[in-house]
């Protein structure tokens, strides 16, 4: 049983961070490395504050994590200094807890107890996520998993972001053979180039992907499916197909002067950085010495703002049209246990440059045919411009607005695929797009949305594949085609009556 007075004893510690001033000068993760006695003494007394709840919201999909994750049960293993045994319940729910450890915003945290009149006092799980799995690693306890017996039975996966790698080596494991097709040179999708180096060390994804080899998976980089191969040869070289494509449609900002140049998708500018940092060349859109604007209040957003103080930006300020969120929960807006509605400020946010709320692009101005300034205007809840324009500095914009869902092209023609309104891929029941043996995973079906999301998602597609070829499938299925996560209200919540 869990340690009924844990939570009494031990305050809630988040991981250490470098200081400001000395992680801007690299791309290195943000954390601090402790000594190994002070890790292991650190992590037990966090884990210890977890009380096994008799109806644990962190590990529902609904309000917590979409994997199902067994939180209670691997935080009590590592309470009792037995990581091996944590790990393995850690790895029965996710393939890749050293990736979920380091980017998922943490919507178990919030849903825990311990954060129901304090959302920030949950159990630290996102931490002892990641020290779990860095010592399983550390310890040799992630070998590979090849499948005991083989189908026979081909499989393509277009796409090797996390729902696609996730759906790979469930197939892969369940004895198929496997070949993800990735259109970009390197694999990893989203995980390589649109996640800087300084929340996650790319070298986690090559060591994931050497595992996934050795279990049999089969990689194709600078391979555009339906075009070469084109759909007729996918369709006689598989016998199933997966869409794990993403949903890599930027929404744009369609206001006056934004033709000029300096102003970029924010995509466009987070993956030539992250390949400058993989050692491809100088970047073509650089920050450096330059007063940089970025458009949106999201995780996309914060992420072009620690890569542009990198890369030695004049000036970095962040622009959000909704209003600033308050700084603890409002029970009205966000009941517990809902993700709450609150301020919450990044590594990159300590680093340097403003946040500007309830203010929206009027106009792009320039000279040169190069944007230099940006119009704005306040606006009140309803983006409704109050008061006078003014203007800022602004020689590189970067538009982090959302998505809009999936890529179109040949591969969707030829599958005779046709996003919905909200520019995503439908599937059935079973995961099955309306044309038969093709399937669809993650942000593609789902719209951009969280690595768990992702994860989780390819994992239960890959049980309907299995399904369609053997008849049968033993594979977990953690969220059904529609699951809906409760939390991270997309807009600031209104009260009503």
């Amino acid at each position: 049983m869990p340690d009924p007075r844990g939570f009494l004893r031990y305050d809630r510690c988040d991981p250490p961070r470098r200081p400001a001033d000395e992680r801007v000068r690299d791309w290195a993760e943000v954390h601090r490395a402790q000594s190994p006695d002070e890790e292991l003494r650190t992590i037990r007394e966090q884990a210890a504050r977890c009380m096994d709840c008799g109806l644990p919201f962190c590990h529902s999909a609904g309000t917590g994590c979409p994997l199902g994750n067994l939180i209670p049960e691997w935080n009590d293993l590592v309470r009792r200094d037995r990581w091996a045994e944590a790990a393995d319940r850690l790895h029965a729910t996710d393939n890749f807890p050293e990736f979920t450890g380091r980017l998922c915003p943490a919507p178990c945290e919030s849903a825990c107890v311990l954060a129901r009149d304090d959302h920030a006092a949950g159990v630290t799980v996102e931490r002892i996520e990641r020290a779990i799995a860095d010592r399983a690693w550390a310890d040799g306890r992630v070998p590979p998993r090849p499948p005991v017996h083989r189908t026979g039975r081909p499989v393509a996966v277009v796409g090797s972001g996390p729902a696609g790698l996730a759906a790979a080596q469930q197939l892969t494991r369940a004895g198929h053979a496997v070949t993800v097709l990735e259109r970009a040179d390197r694999l990893g999708g989203l995980l390589r180039y649109g996640i800087p180096a300084f929340k996650m060390d790319k070298a986690l994804v090559d060591r994931r992907l050497a595992q996934m080899r050795a279990e049999g998976t089969v990689f194709r980089t600078g391979t555009e499916a339906g075009i070469d191969p084109d759909v007729a040869a996918l369709r006689a070289e598989f016998d199933a197909v997966v869409l794990a494509v993403g949903a890599g449609r930027a929404r744009d900002l369609p206001v006056p002067g934004r033709e000029l140049a300096g102003v970029h998708p924010a995509m466009e500018f987070l993956v030539a950085a992250n390949h400058e940092c993989a050692g491809d060349g100088p970047t073509p859109i650089s920050a450096a010495g330059r007063h940089v604007v970025i458009v949106g209040g999201g995780d996309t957003g914060t992420d072009c703002f620690g890569t542009a103080l990198r890369q030695g930006a004049r000036s970095v300020t962040q622009l959000d049209y909704r209003p600033r969120p308050p700084g603890r929960r409002d029970e009205d807006v966000t009941p517990w246990p809902l993700v709450p509605w609150v301020l919450r400020t990044a590594p990159a946010h300590e680093e340097g440059g403003t946040r500007r709320f309830e203010v929206t692009v009027q106009h792009f101005l320039g000279s040169g045919g190069r944007v230099r300034t940006l119009e704005l205007a306040e606006v009140d809840a309803r983006r409704t411009p109050r008061g006078d324009t003014f203007e800022i500095p602004c020689d590189l914009a970067l538009l982090a607005v959302g998505f809009e869902g999936v890529q179109r092209g040949p591969l969707l023609e030829a599958f005779g695929l046709v996003p919905g309104e909200r520019g995503t891929l439908g599937c059935d029941d079973h995961w099955q797009t309306a044309t038969p043996g093709v399937f669809v995973c993650g942000d593609a079906h789902r719209g951009a949305s969280l690595v768990v999301w992702a994860i989780a998602e390819g994992r239960a597609a890959a049980h309907g594949v299995d399904t369609f070829l053997t008849g049968e499938s033993e594979l977990p299925v953690p969220v059904r085609p529609g699951s809906l996560h409760l939390g991270f209200p997309r807009f600031p919540p209104r009260r009503t009556g």
